[in-house]
């Protein structure tokens, strides 16, 4: 009998973090490779936020808190929905944790039975479906096409909902397309799930404020007949490069904010105290930063779409936020190249070009990869070069 849980056989391991674990290893065995697999912002740490984090340490702010987050950070939090969402909320409708994720994974754990199901719009972040099957739920996989920009339409919506239906997630910008639902695009949304009363939404924000060309964003939980079955997911990792600070929050009905903490409390308990600290700086601090990283984004963004599309058997959207691309591959995909998937693609591009990069079916939709751009022009220029220089070589 294996000591190992039955739950983890409904699992398997990130493909983003295997792709970037991979891309270190064949550094560390002398390969030149660039490795365009990781999720973080390459910027540092704005000096504000390190030097809260240093003074809270010299002010001996390094003892537990209180589990779902401390008072001052939880107020930075409803100033900051205030402030840039235009939505109220009491400190009960208010959680921190260990990053974003643990965030997800506790709202599933907290409000998933065996059998429900929730919607998951793909192409997907990886981890969604996991979660779920953790949780005992059951991931609803609608496949959202190139052609409807990668998003859910209510249509596909409706079609979807069913009486097991209990969550549908939201991810806007989106990881791994960077498409962003527009105003109009949730209202539809909205219209739907305002129908179908039962339905809770969970929206993953994370993004928010790396977006590009005035894209307007705008939040579901705006919605007013929409707010009390809304769980608004954000952090502090993507907007103000503090991924390994490990703090993310959430704002929704108290009760499923009182079931999380209830979990969180059974589990890691509070978030780092010194991250807190630095979390309040960043959300109460100067923001001018945040738009300067994003115009060196929308640089690299412009550059690697416009290289791709020079490729040929590339297809590459340009998206709306975020910091990756999901160019298609199917183009190369024949018995002329001898690439059957997306992941052959990925695999031999790895081996032959030392770039490595993730294949789109990890995230639901099979005949792309994901780029993550969060990385010099420098090595952003090599990458696109020795893309071409694989493409050309098998087709």
């Amino acid at each position: 009998m294996s000591i190992i849980s039955d739950s983890l056989k409904r699992i398997k391991p990130s493909p983003t973090i295997a792709v970037t674990q991979k891309a270190r290893e064949l550094r560390a065995a002398g390969k030149d490779v660039i490795g365009l697999g990781a999720g973080e912002p390459d910027f540092d740490t704005p000096d504000n936020i390190k030097d809260a984090a240093i003074q809270a340490i010299r002010e001996g702010d390094t003892k537990y808190t209180a589990v779902d987050g401390t008072p001052a950070l939880k107020k930075a939090i409803i100033e900051k929905f205030k402030r840039e969402n235009n939505l109220d909320f009491n400190t009960d409708q208010i959680t921190v944790g260990t990053g974003g994720k643990q965030v997800l994974y506790n709202a599933f754990m907290a409000t998933l039975n065996k059998g429900d199901e929730v919607i998951v719009p793909a192409p997907f972040w990886v981890s969604y479906p996991d979660m779920v099957l953790l949780a005992g739920g059951k991931p609803k996989i609608i496949k959202c096409d190139e052609k409807e920009g990668f998003k859910l339409t209510a249509k596909k919506l409706q079609k979807a909902i069913s009486k097991k239906t209990k969550w549908l997630i939201l991810n806007s910008p989106s990881n791994p397309t960077g498409a962003g639902y527009t105003k109009n695009e949730i209202e539809d949304i909205a219209k739907v799930l305002i129908k179908n009363k039962k339905v809770y939404i969970l929206s993953d924000d994370i993004y928010e404020h790396i977006r590009y060309d005035n894209f307007n964003f705008f939040t579901i939980a705006q919605i007013s007949k929409l707010k009390d079955r809304t769980l608004t997911m954000n952090g502090v990792s993507k907007s103000y490069a503090m991924t390994g600070w490990r703090i993310g929050y959430a704002a929704g009905p108290k009760d499923i904010i009182k079931a999380i903490g209830k979990i969180q409390s059974q589990s890691t308990s509070n978030p780092s105290s010194v991250s807190q600290a630095a979390a309040v700086e960043a959300l109460n601090g100067s923001q001018d930063f945040i738009q300067e990283r994003s115009n060196a984004f929308k640089e690299r963004r412009d550059f690697v779409v416009k290289s791709l599309n020079n490729i040929k058997g590339i297809n590459c959207l340009t998206p709306n936020g975020a910091f990756y691309v999901f160019p298609s591959c199917k183009g190369l995909l024949n018995k002329k190249t001898k690439l059957k998937t997306d992941s052959d693609f990925v695999k031999k591009l790895l081996e032959k070009e030392n770039v490595a990069v993730v294949q789109g079916s990890a995230f639901g939709l099979e005949g792309y990869f994901r780029i993550s751009y969060a990385t010099s022009m420098e090595n952003l220029k090599k990458a696109m070069d020795r893309i071409k220089s694989f493409c050309e070589s098998i087709s």
